[in-house]
């Protein structure tokens, strides 16, 4: 396949204002509230990038740079002292994001240029100036207006209008038919109107079209100077009274065309750009797929050398009725690539086609509506052939697909979504033509050879057979690949011995479900809807008239306008009402409208939490929910459709949710076990720490235990403040918790929680030393390691940015210790599911949710499944603390709870 390359250039400068543009982009999505888990906003450098994109693929320049302005006063402000001081102070959201812009212009390879005493605009008129003196085209993206001046028959500015899409191109036609003045003229006109952004005077009662009219009038400012005694009325004498304000204006709305910079034209031209840099900060951003696939498509591989054999070239046979057989018996040896059509999900699946590509050139599709019963005996004979190793891509779905047709998919050495998972675990999605791209330097299309003809297949719908062949084709090159990257990163026995066979354990999990009470859901729901009512009706009585509870901005006029409550942080658009800001209220006035709005965002997230349940239950009336393995980076695993983990188990009316989980006919109860503390024992069992060892071993409460040392008391005079204090610093600590955090939950002063967190560490010394020493080496690494040796790349650890710096810093706390809870459980359900198995016990594992595990006990099995889950969970893994687990019974969820 020949090398991709963007859609070729025309010879056109394009200059981009960054902080007019990324400004742009801020306030566009603010709304959106883009924030990756770790904190991060990233609504100004996803619209930045967006939009450069589409500039990118709309005007096809062949050179580019984007100019920004600097913190440094500038020659304006030295003759103007006033100039731009009624600018509001950067919002923290932005500032944060500038460095992220910075850095994906860098991996971009486009350049960005600044200069000390010059604005962004300035820069932009010096370059402008010399690219059309060189007669190239030049394409200016601002939402300054200032730069209409620089318009001409080589100079075109796109001005920015609404959000980041609406944008207007002023040549200097657009500019006579909106203003009814020249380029040439704009500037005059600029500086009788004034500038507000800019902190530039107008003159009292001139507007937009006198100022127009009077330089049409007298053809320039300069003669409209000269003459201005001419000017008749009273915008006459205002015109002469701020002459002076006037003339100054003119000077400050001047661009600068000669700013000193060390750059030619040519030195902008666009080359190649760093691939896996772009692809690492998207990761780093948790941006989705459409826009790292619009940004690939757009900038091509221009770095990607071609594939030595042109391309994923296959020898495609489309099987016939009654040929699998003698195909498959006549496969090489080695390792095959599998690509599955269908659709899967809710525990099961269909299979419309299937691909197998060999250890060669060939490759074979199969229609699955035309299997005879000899192919369907032959593929399944294969299929679930220990010995004929296999790749697949993102392997559950069609796992359970196939499972439905009756096969069974074994021998899988490489499941190229999970590998990749592994080799970055902070990427969002793992979508194979991104990976094709990543690891391949290729793109997933195909020349594919079928009767003796050759065809480039450049659609990948326009030909079911060939696309599915090459994707097949690409997920055995690509798991090749991706061996040989996580090998020598010690990934390949995490995923041959824990991903790869917890993936069949979550797939015969999902196909399973959980069997659910339908008509306890429906009346709970009914419950929850009421209370959400009676709490509408109830904050309409103590207002005095009715609102939207759901409406900030009503919110926001009654709470702090009608009421006068105490104001809560200032947002964007007032004082914010979220959730802490209403329990902060109740604390603070009497009204009893804050505690109401409380209850009623509760019951509302209970009942939504409720529909959703119902919606889930099957036919067979079980709830299937889907496991993710790839979307945590700690190695946590999660669930959707539905979202277990939301269903909240703090409250009494929260686990009244879990009692509609029930178990299911011909099984006898459920049982629930999970880990007591792990976090905390994988903390003592990584830091050494004699003291935090000791607290575990001394049969007291642990959390007793240990305040008992801290405030050196014997445990049974630890009280229920003490022991609250302690237990927050036990499980703060291990996910960074900072000074001001741990003041924020116990509801202290500062200086008395840092103070407590002293008095934690003269006792606990080792975990100071421990929590220290991790973020140093992992500083010095540039990653985490769990005990099984997961990993999680942390680059933003010798960040500029403080704020990325100290997020990365608090990961690096944490995902040891998290991530080596993740491998614990997923080791212990992998032991109990082969303990199951080997005893032939008809007991079964359905759930998955944090620490716990939740099973289906068969009639009779229930004493032996006790033994067994306590057994294989407490030995998954060997701390120098034990691993004490919980067991619960019940028919239902909240009835095995302990």
């Amino acid at each position: 396949m020949p090398k991709t390359e963007a859609t070729p250039a025309r010879d056109c400068l394009m200059l981009l204002d960054g902080h007019s543009l990324a400004y742009r982009a801020f306030y566009a999505l603010k709304d959106a509230n883009l924030v990756t888990t770790d904190g991060q906003h990233t609504e100004a450098v996803y619209g930045f990038t967006s939009m450069l994109v589409n500039l990118l693929r709309d005007e096809r320049p062949s050179n580019v740079a984007v100019c920004f302005d600097r913190s440094e006063p500038t020659f304006r402000h030295e003759s103007y002292e006033a100039y731009k001081a009624n600018r509001q102070e950067t919002p923290e959201d932005f500032r944060g994001q500038m460095s992220l812009i910075f850095e994906m212009l860098d991996t971009l390879r486009i350049p960005r240029l600044s200069v000390a005493g010059y604005e962004a605009d300035d820069l932009i008129a010096t370059l402008a100036t010399r690219a059309a003196a060189q007669g190239m085209d030049v394409l200016i993206v601002s939402g300054d207006r200032d730069n209409l001046q620089l318009v001409s028959d080589k100079v075109t500015v796109l001005m920015t209008r609404r959000g980041i899409s609406d944008m207007t191109r002023f040549t200097p036609e657009e500019v006579e038919a909106k203003y009814g003045l020249t380029p040439a003229q704009y500037p005059d006109f600029a500086a009788l109107r004034g500038d507000p952004s800019d902190n530039l005077p107008s003159i009292p009662g001139v507007g937009e079209k006198t100022a127009a009219k009077w330089i049409r009038e007298f053809g320039s400012l300069d003669e409209l100077v000269r003459r201005v005694d001419e000017v008749k009325g009273k915008a006459g004498e205002r015109l002469r009274e701020h002459l002076g304000q006037v003339i100054q204006n003119r000077q400050l709305t001047e661009l600068r065309r000669d700013v000193p910079l060390d750059v030619e034209i040519e030195d902008l031209r666009r080359g190649p750009f760093d691939r896996e840099g772009v692809h690492k900060l998207l990761d780093t951003l948790q941006f989705r797929g459409e826009l790292r696939d619009r940004l690939f498509k757009v900038l091509g591989t221009p770095d990607a050398e071609p594939a030595a054999d042109g391309g994923f070239e296959v020898e495609l046979t489309v099987l016939g009725p009654d040929e699998v057989a003698d195909w498959l018996a006549k496969l090489p040896e080695g390792r095959a690539g599998l690509a599955v059509q269908g659709s899967w999900g809710s525990g099961t699946g269909r299979v419309d086609a299937l691909a197998i590509a060999t250890p060669g050139d060939a490759a074979a599709y199969l229609d699955m509506t035309t299997l005879t019963p000899a192919d369907q005996r032959a593929l399944h004979d294969w299929l679930a052939d220990e010995n004929r190793p296999k790749a697949v891509h993102d392997a559950k779905g069609p796992l359970l697909a196939l499972w439905a047709h009756g096969l069974d998919l074994r021998g899988l050495t490489c499941d190229t979504a999970l590998a990749a998972y592994l080799a970055l675990p902070g990427q969002a999605s793992f979508p194979l033509e991104d990976l094709v791209l990543r690891y391949l330097h290729r793109e997933l299309r195909a020349t594919a050879e079928t009767n003796g003809q050759a065809a480039l297949f450049d659609d990948p719908a326009e030909d079911v057979a060939e696309n599915l062949a090459v994707r097949a084709r690409a997920v055995r090159e690509l798991a090749d690949a991706l061996e040989a990257y996580l090998e020598p990163r010690g990934g390949i026995r995490l995923l041959r011995e824990v991903e790869l066979p917890l993936q069949r354990v979550l797939a015969e999990m999902e196909r399973t479900g959980i069997a659910a009470d339908r008509d306890y859901l429906v009346k709970l729901e009914a419950e929850f809807a009421a209370a959400v009512k009676q709490a509408v009706e109830e904050a309409h009585r103590v207002v005095g008239e009715q609102f939207n509870l759901g409406s900030t901005k009503q919110l926001q006029e009654i709470l702090f306008v009608r009421l006068g409550l105490p104001k809560t942080k200032k947002i964007k658009t007032g004082y914010t009402t979220d959730a802490d800001a209403l329990a902060w209220l109740a604390t603070q006035t009497d009204h009893e409208l804050p505690v109401i709005l409380l209850r009623h965002r509760d019951q509302t997230k209970l009942r939504t939490t409720v529909e959703g349940l119902i919606k889930e239950i099957g036919d067979d009336g079980r709830i299937h929910t889907t496991f993710n393995q790839t979307r945590a980076a700690t190695g946590r695993l999660s669930s959707e459709k539905p979202n277990l983990q939301n269903i909240p188990i703090r409250t009494a009316e929260g686990r009244r949710i879990r009692q509609g989980f029930t178990v299911g006919e011909g099984y006898e109860t459920l049982l629930t076990a999970d880990y007591s503390q792990i976090e905390l024992r994988i903390m003592a069992h990584l830091s050494g720490d004699e003291s935090l060892i000791a607290a575990f071993e001394s049969g007291h409460d642990f959390h007793a235990a240990t305040a008992a040392r801290v405030f050196d008391l014997p445990p049974e005079q630890v009280d229920g403040e003490l022991r609250a204090r302690i237990k927050a610093m036990n499980y703060g600590l291990a996910y960074g918790l900072s000074d001001f955090g741990l003041a924020g939950q116990l509801n202290i002063p500062v200086a008395e929680a840092r103070a407590l967190k002293e008095e934690y560490f003269e006792e606990f010394g080792g975990v100071r030393d421990y929590l220290e020493a991790v973020v140093a080496q992992a500083r010095k690494d540039g990653y985490t390691e769990t005990i099984l040796g997961r990993r999680r790349y942390l680059p933003d650890l010798t960040s500029d940015n403080r704020q990325r710096r100290e997020m990365a810093e608090r990961m690096a706390l944490n995902a040891p210790i998290q991530g080596s809870a993740a491998d614990i459980i997923k080791i212990a359900m992998l032991h109990v599911t082969e303990a199951l198995r080997e005893e032939g016990m008809r007991s079964r594992m359905l759930l998955q949710v944090h620490d716990e595990l939740v099973f289906e006990v068969a009639p009779g099995e229930l004493d032996r499944l006790r033994e067994i889950v306590i057994a294989r969970m407490g030995g998954a893994y060997k701390l120098r603390v034990p691993l004490e687990v919980s067991i619960g019974v019940g028919r239902t969820w909240e009835d095995a709870g302990h």
